[in-house]
Formats: C-alpha cells, sequence, structure tokens
C-alpha cells in the first residue's frame, strides 16, 4: 500500500502541535529551519533543561531527561546541533547527574504534575545516560559530564545480559555515535542475543504488542547497529511502517495511550518519524524538498 503523504501532511497540520508543523515543513517542502528552533525555545528552562511536555509523557514544566533528549534530537535532525542550546542542555545534565555520570529517568518534581505511569524516578542511572550521551557525542561536545557518562555505559555494556529493551535501543544509539569506532562494533556484537528472530525486542511491563523493531533500534541507514540486522529484517519492518498509516493520514504509537492531549501530540511527533523514515530508507519520495 503507497504511502499518501498529502493525507500524513493533513494529519499533522489537523492535530500536531507547532514544533512537530514546523518540522514537517522542514522534511516536506525544505523550509527554514529557524520556526523550529524558535518552537523550540519555549520548551527550554532557564537551567538550560527543557520540560514542558515536550516529552509527552512527562507534563510538568521542569526540566527532565526525557525532555531534554527530545531537544537534542530534534536538533540533530535538523541539523542544528551547533546551536547554543546544546551547551546549556549538557551543563544541565552535568548538574542533575550522579557522581558516576548517570542520569535519572525521571526527576521527583514529576510527581506533582501528569505524567505516565512509568514516568516515576528510579535508582541510579538510567538508559537516558546511553541516549544522552550519543546525542552530545554527535553533537561534537565537550562538556566534561560525557566523558563519566561514557565510562559509565562502557561498563554497563560489559554485562550486556542485564541491559532491558531500552538500555538496549539506547546503547545502540550510543554506540553508533562514540567516537571509538573498533570498540563500539565490539560491543554491539554482544548485544546480537538479545535480537529476536525478526529484529525485535519485547517491552516488558509494556502493552500486550509493545516491541522495538528493527527501525526503533536501528533508524538510520548506514550505522553501525545496522550490523544486527538483515536487510530482510530492515524491509520486513519498512513494509509494517509503511502499512501502518491509519485512515486519518497519521500513525498511532503501540504503548500505553493515557490522557488525550498524550496521544495526539505523539501521534503528531510518531507521523513525522514515520514519513522521515520511510524517505530515509527511499520508500518515498518528497519531490518539494530543498
Amino acid at each position: 500500500m503507497p504511502v499518501d503523504v498529502e493525507s500524513a501532511e493533513r494529519f499533522v497540520l489537523a492535530n500536531a502541535r507547532l514544533l512537530d508543523r514546523h518540522r514537517l515543513a522542514v522534511l516536506l517542502h525544505g523550509a527554514p529551519v529557524a520556526p523550529v528552533l524558535a518552537a523550540l525555545r519555549a520548551y527550554r528552562n532557564p537551567d538550560g533543561g527543557f520540560g514542558h511536555a515536550l516529552e509527552p509523557d512527562v507534563r510538568g514544566p521542569e526540566s527532565e531527561p526525557a525532555a531534554t533528549l527530545h531537544a537534542l534530537e530534534v536538533l540533530g535532525e535538523i541539523g542544528a546541533l551547533d546551536d547554543p542550546m546544546v551547551g546549556d542542555a549538557a551543563a544541565w545534565v552535568a548538574a542533575i547527574a550522579d557522581p558516576g555520570g548517570g542520569v535519572p529517568f525521571v526527576l521527583p518534581t514529576a510527581a506533582a504534575h501528569p505524567h505516565a505511569p512509568w514516568m516515576v524516578p528510579s535508582d541510579g542511572g538510567s538508559h537516558l545516560t546511553f541516549a544522552i550521551a550519543g546525542a552530545l557525542w554527535e553533537a561534537g561536545s565537550s562538556e566534561p559530564w560525557l566523558q563519566r557518562a561514557t565510562d559509565g555505559c562502557w561498563a554497563k555494556l560489559e554485562r550486556p545480559d542485564e541491559l532491558s529493551a531500552y538500555f538496549v535501543k539506547f546503547a545502540l544509539d550510543f554506540l553508533d555515535a562514540v567516537p571509538d569506532q573498533a570498540r563500539a562494533g565490539a560491543a554491539i556484537e554482544t548485544l546480537r542475543d538479545r535480537i529476536g528472530p525478526d529484529g525485535s525486542i519485547p517491552v516488558p511491563g509494556g502493552t500486550e504488542d509493545e516491541r522495538l523493531t528493527p527501525l526503533t533500534l536501528s533508524p538510520r541507514p548506514g550505522r553501525r547497529s545496522r550490523a544486527l540486522f538483515t536487510d530482510d529484517q530492515i524491509e520486513a519492518d519498512l513494509d509494517g511502517l509503511q502499512q501502518g498509516q491509519e485512515d486519518d493520514g497519521g500513525w498511532m504509537f503501540d504503548w500505553l495511550a493515557w490522557s488525550p492531549g498524550q496521544s495526539v501530540e505523539w501521534r503528531g511527533a510518531m507521523t513525522l518519524r514515520a514519513l522521515a523514515t520511510l524517505h530515509a530508507h527511499g520508500r518515498i519520495d518528497l519531490p518539494h524538498r530543498g
């Protein structure tokens, strides 16, 4: 079934938040990135972190690690990792990390505001340590925290059997970006046994069908993590993604929907992600993109 790009754009224009509307304009039409940066700054706090439900599952105003990661991902997507917001975000992460460099999953302040049932503080550094370290390596950050966090990530990778699904996903993001290519390649191989025959990993405690698929685990072509997946696994996942467009033009997520605001915001972001992924893999043509 071919993707209806026009219907997907209408879905985003009808439902998604302003940030994602501007991101889609960049993707589809080669629009300037300045409006994306302006919209992203609205989620930024004076401490350099990001909050205000930029991560739709934790909806308080205070800065949160997951929201700050989301901001770094947006900046990477539009080629703006040289923006001063990156350095400020890195400094905020360093300020809230534990002595070993670990970044908490959620800060205690989130409890005072609406949040998903799983967005609660946990002991020790979370999988977001891998994710944020990977994003900052990609940005070429010189934040001293990054080396401490990287040392901690290497130590966790020495025990790959202890890594849960999202630890594996964000470990792969880290390993795709960390400078030591040989060590990263060897570490990626230690994660091979965690991947199922179809290239996916079930999410313990998630919804009945919640899995991290090959394109979630390794979303971009040509990255080191692709060594874990066959061409057939990637193509099958692309087929599934392509067929996942719903009648309203958008895509749905497979984790728990707990709030109307969370659902519509995630659907907008997932629709944008689906279009970007399909375009990156040659499944759709975006002729108006600059």
